[in-house]
């Protein structure tokens, strides 16, 4: 179902109607009718449409972060960061992509050639409820400057945040079909990726929707961009700054209540440490304030759902049963809503739970290892390959660590994160292909070789 349910108290607030198969078929119609006026567009003017959302988008911050808390349970400042975060990302595009999008001049043999970046069509995004703002836009500024248009499947748990999106673009009177908001189900978004109007599909979620889509994408040809799950590991070595490294690592668990792709979810830390880092680690989780996400001293919030709190418990169970230990937390929050406490499991080995799968909660994975090597085998014996961290006052090190492990980002010294100008994205499981950057806006251009030969050039 389509309905805003507040995770603070898991009452429903609204409830949409699903479209109909006639009004996403008209839908798709005026996508592709946009496309062939939008990619006569100058630069110039995409640029100056989204310079209008995006400062639309700041200038009602206030009410979009109170929508994206409401919905999915995100602590209110950091709603407000998402907006923030999101407009820089619409405004980076707008700025940068006439540049990103140069033709570029080759060398050839005979005559001379360039290849010059052409937009495809109209794309069908797939987007998650955790970030509900700046999922959207990473995709979709990008593709806009580059002469598509967009159809947009949000989660069905965040529909007032799909709908002001749409209302944005309709604000800076962006062209009817430039983008689109599509209520319907994740059944139906597989099945329209075979419509032909549509020429390019990206998701952002869980392995199984993913692969859903990419089969789909397969089966009729069309270019397919995956950002899936993430066990990320946040490796503390000896000469690691103990103080900031305790503190990154709450932050980078505990941001966003724990549902972040790229949150640090398995914590390895050499022996030398790691009695040191624990400790200090379990203390201020413990003392982390966890109520209500509009509060301004709630620390916690709820998880984006009730079906998402019991899941987590259930991984935390299933772990505890297999033999891993709780060194914190570990239950249900005792309170209304989808609350789980701070939690930190430990003796975790091959065949647990916790050990393989992604934990999207406040769950911590602890591991102690004999040295740096067994670091890195520990961090590569994953499914997953999304993103790291390496802390340790060595820089040099750190670089030399981050080549060995096997994933898509690895920041050393903070733990990964994501900004406008670097390349978001990961490999194995993790899914393929690149977000934001230069790197994020040609994944759905036609690289158009153009040769230009003289009559009397050989064949």
């Amino acid at each position: 179902m389509i309905q805003t349910i507040n995770p603070n108290t898991n009452k429903t607030v609204k409830s949409f109607e699903e479209m109909t198969e006639k009004a996403v078929d008209a839908k798709v119609a005026k996508a592709q009718e946009a496309f062939t006026n939008w990619k006569e567009t100058s630069y110039e003017e995409r640029a100056n449409l989204l310079h209008k959302v995006a400062t639309l988008m700041r200038v009602k911050k206030s009410q979009l972060a109170k929508t994206i808390t409401l919905e999915m349970g995100k602590l209110l400042s950091q709603a407000e960061g998402e907006i923030d975060l999101s407009a820089n990302i619409i405004d980076y595009y707008a700025d940068h992509g006439e540049a990103f999008l140069a033709d570029n001049a080759l060398d050839p043999e005979f005559g001379s050639a360039i290849i010059r970046s052409s937009p495809i069509g109209a794309l069908l995004g797939v987007m998650p409820w955790n970030f509900p703002f700046y999922q959207v836009v990473r995709f979709a500024a990008p593709n806009i400057m580059v002469g598509n248009t967009i159809l947009l499947k949000h989660a069905s748990m965040v529909p007032q945040c799909a709908a002001s999106i749409e209302q944005l673009f309709e604000e800076a009177e962006a062209p009817e079909g430039l983008y689109t908001n599509l209520f319907i189900s994740g059944k139906r978004t597989s099945a329209l990726v075979s419509d032909k109007r549509i020429k390019g599909v990206t998701l952002t979620g869980s392995e199984k929707a993913g692969a859903s889509i990419a089969t789909e994408a397969g089966k009729h040809l069309k270019k397919v961009v995956l950002e899936l799950g993430g066990n990320d590991v946040f490796i503390i070595l000896e000469d690691a700054d103990m103080e900031k490294t305790v503190e990154w690592a709450v932050v980078g668990r505990m941001n966003n209540n724990g549902q972040c792709c790229v949150a640090s979810k398995r914590f390895i830390a050499v022996e030398a440490i790691a009695a040191t880092f624990i400790q200090k680690f379990k203390d201020k989780l413990s003392k982390m304030k966890v109520g209500d996400p509009m509060d301004s001293a709630t620390e916690l919030g709820p998880l984006s759902s009730e079906e998402a709190a019991v899941h987590v418990a259930d991984q935390v169970k299933r772990s505890v049963d297999a033999g891993a230990t709780v060194l914190l937390g570990g239950k249900r929050a005792n309170r209304e809503g989808a609350f789980m406490e701070p939690t930190i499991l430990t003796n975790l080995k091959p065949g647990i739970a916790a050990y393989h799968e992604e934990l999207f909660g406040p769950v911590a994975s602890f591991y102690v290892v004999k040295d740096e090597q067994a670091a890195i085998d520990l961090a590569n014996d994953s499914d997953f390959g999304l993103g790291a961290s390496v802390f340790t006052q060595d820089i040099e090190r750190g670089k030399k660590i981050a080549d060995q492990i096997d994933v898509g980002m690895v920041f050393i010294n903070h733990p990964t994160w994501t900004q406008a100008d670097l390349p978001f994205g990961g490999t194995k499981r993790s899914g393929f292909g690149r977000e934001l950057s230069e790197l994020g806006i040609h994944e759905f251009v036609n690289k158009k070789l153009i040769r230009v030969s003289g009559l009397n050039d050989p064949f």
